[in-house]
């Protein structure tokens, strides 16, 4: 499950990648054979040249995986389009000659999201880094797929404006990544996901056709086909274009530090202040094994003996922000925290936040191998799945830490391990299924912002109803009717060179119960 950090082998008689076929549908059928052959490779080369075309064995193997290495399948050619004309080539010679295909960004999914199920095309799109255009009148920008989240930010810098949704990775990750699987981020508590700075999508249809939804003035009248497009994690077709929403910089921050003895405690200052009325900007819990990694690697002066903190930050007019920390502080403190430090200079604030997102990379100091979870609860049921995972983590004899999206429950626990212990990873695999269940038993999800992807699917069908899933399926397929187009991803619906690969890489597997 989720996000496996430096796993090989060992974890195929344990994935939980399985065939979940309640409902097989013929979808794609035409494409369960696909054949590369000399004539397609000419056409892909005609387009971008032999220099931007992939084709050996040792070049492909870097593509064979996304941040979800439990799965692996090499694409049989990559092609790197520079712009929109060059996408709709690609995707035509891949239907003249019946070839599924697949769209990738930074390769950051932590879900198997642009894995190329059954081989076929990989669409890299990282040479589309243009930032087309910036509006501060009309508040919004142009970009294409490839422009690296935070680049964004940067280029807006000095302007009053920023682009709100901040991923944990946004140093590397996308915009048509972040598109793809309506991706979140410690801000996103108060400006929302993606979808909620989505404003418009150029796209290339699985048939071929260059096709724009909504646009600088948003969806306008009728449905709004650009909401449904983000998350659809790269299912309805190749992104060429996003028009996103930008954000005026509030006028001032404050950002704290509040350090607990007990996790409980840190957990009702949580419920606490969300139930007080105030919604902050950010509001991030770390557990003990974290805080001592982050100590390790940045040396801010982290308490090494706290079993919890929480990275706090309200934001607005100067003459609201105090007030609310205030307040927050006195919460904070009537909960149990020790202590509720305030950054004092921009410079202790940059560094409070490159500590947390640069938290998955200290991991390595803890642990040979990790896998992260994106399980989501009602924050109410925070406490009680805290203390679930706390039991998994003991019963299967494996040590769990926690960073996470505290103000909307979106859950990231972190299983440590070692890789070359086959036991160990068996008990990664139950515990990281058992947690799982338990979010969708409290109410929530197996995904906030990761997506489902390859890893996930067995679980949509405890997600959802038949109608719901078929509802689904028949929007997918208005945008892909022949699957073509990132084939056994996201439903629980297999063909195609999908189910080729599962039956012949996974036989036997059952869908999740």
């Amino acid at each position: 499950m989720a996000c496996f950090v430096a796993a090989h082998g060992l974890l195929d008689q344990f994935s939980v990648f399985q065939s979940a076929k309640t409902h097989m549908t013929s979808t794609a059928t035409a494409i369960i054979n696909c054949v590369i052959t000399a004539e397609f490779l000419r056409e892909l080369a005609a387009v971008v040249g032999c220099a931007r075309l992939l084709d050996s064995k040792d070049e492909l193997l870097v593509y064979e995986c996304d941040g979800y290495v439990v799965e692996k399948s090499v694409p049989d050619v990559v092609v790197f389009p520079e712009n929109a004309d060059e996408v709709v080539a690609i995707v035509r010679a891949c239907e003249k000659h019946n070839v599924p295909f697949v769209p990738r960004g930074a390769g950051t999914s932590l879900a198997g999201g642009c894995l190329p199920v059954g081989g076929g095309v990989m669409i890299a799109l990282t040479k589309m880094r243009q930032i087309v255009d910036i509006n501060l009148r009309d508040r919004y920008a142009v970009v294409e797929p490839g422009v690296v989240n935070v680049n964004l930010t940067r280029a807006l810098a000095g302007t009053g404006f920023h682009y709100a949704p901040d991923p944990s990775s946004q140093g590397a990750c996308t915009i048509g990544g972040n598109v793809a699987t309506n991706s979140g981020g410690p801000h996103t508590l108060k400006y929302g996901v993606t979808v909620n700075h989505v404003i418009g999508v150029e796209f290339v249809s699985p048939q071929g056709e260059l096709i724009q939804i909504g646009g600088p003035c948003g969806r306008g009248n009728g449905f709004d086909l650009s909401g449904l497009f983000v998350g659809s994690e790269g299912t309805f077709g190749v992104v060429t274009k996003v028009w996103v929403r930008i954000t005026r910089n509030p006028a001032a921050y404050r950002t704290m530090l509040a350090i607990f003895d007990s996790v409980d405690d840190t957990t009702q200052a949580i419920s606490n202040i969300i139930g007080a009325g105030i919604v902050p900007a950010a509001l991030e819990m770390m557990d003990r094994g974290i805080v001592g990694a982050l100590e390790e690697a940045f040396h801010f002066g982290f308490p090494l003996d706290a079993e919890a903190v929480l990275l706090i930050e309200v934001d607005g007019l100067e003459v609201a922000v105090d007030a609310e920390a205030e307040t927050i502080t006195t919460l904070c403190k009537d909960s149990g925290a020790r202590e509720v430090r305030l950054s004092q200079t921009e410079e202790e604030r940059a560094l409070l936040w490159k500590c947390r997102k640069q938290a998955f990379g200290a991991i390595g100091r803890l642990s040979p191998s990790y896998c992260t979870q994106d399980g989501v609860v009602p924050r109410t049921k925070v406490p009680e799945i805290l203390r679930f995972i706390a039991e998994v983590s003991e019963r299967h004899n494996i040590r769990i830490v926690n960073v996470f999206h505290a103000g909307d429950g979106n859950l990231h626990p972190i299983l440590l391990f070692d890789e070359r212990n086959a036991e160990q990873v068996k008990r990664v695999m139950l515990a990281s299924d058992e947690i799982l269940g338990k979010c969708i038993d409290l109410g929530g999800s197996v995904t906030g912002e990761h997506g489902i992807g390859v890893e996930k699917i067995s679980f949509m069908n405890r997600l959802f109803t038949d109608i719901d899933l078929a509802v689904m399926e028949d929007v997918r397929k208005a945008f892909n009717p022949d699957g073509r187009c990132s084939p056994g991803k996201l439903l629980p619906t297999a063909g195609a060179c999908g189910m080729e690969y599962i039956e012949k890489n996974h036989p036997g597997r059952k869908a999740a119960m």
